[in-house]
């Protein structure tokens, strides 16, 4: 299965006491958490970009199936993480204080995000992609 798209923000789940456990501040969690949220995958193969711009911001991660790398958190904070697919729809992440589940199912993304006891689930829908090959994340 190709990955590759935009999925924009429909629905999420805890998403401030998720923020908390992240130790993101207050002031920033009220900045961020209505903010329209479009997560851009590009996938060649077993390498994967992915790039999640939320209002002005754009947090970017890139990483190959089943080899350690460091991804950067919402926070900022860098993490070893090893992502893995499980059978044809599902990336899973584990890292040293988070798993997290990104299931596709035709046109939605479903993530689930588990934090300590904080689970944050976010409900992501494919949207035209309107960039042309020549653009970059």
């Amino acid at each position: 299965m190709d990955f590759s798209g935009q999925y924009e923000l429909q629905s999420q789940e805890n998403v401030e006491l998720f923020m908390e456990a992240l130790g993101v501040p207050d002031d920033m969690i009220e900045k961020i958490k209505d903010l329209k949220r479009v997560t851009k995958i590009v996938q060649n193969g077993e390498d994967f970009i992915v790039a999640i711009q939320t209002g002005d911001q754009v947090l970017v991660n890139s990483f190959t199936l089943g080899q350690e790398t460091h991804l950067q958190t919402p926070a900022g904070e860098k993490v070893k993480a090893v992502m893995n697919l499980e059978g044809e729809n599902k990336l899973i992440v584990k890292a040293r204080d988070f798993t997290s589940i990104a299931e596709f199912n035709g046109d939605q993304l479903t993530n689930t995000i588990t934090f300590g006891n904080v689970i944050y689930k976010q409900v992501s829908k494919k949207i035209e992609d309107s960039d042309t090959e020549e653009d970059h994340l």
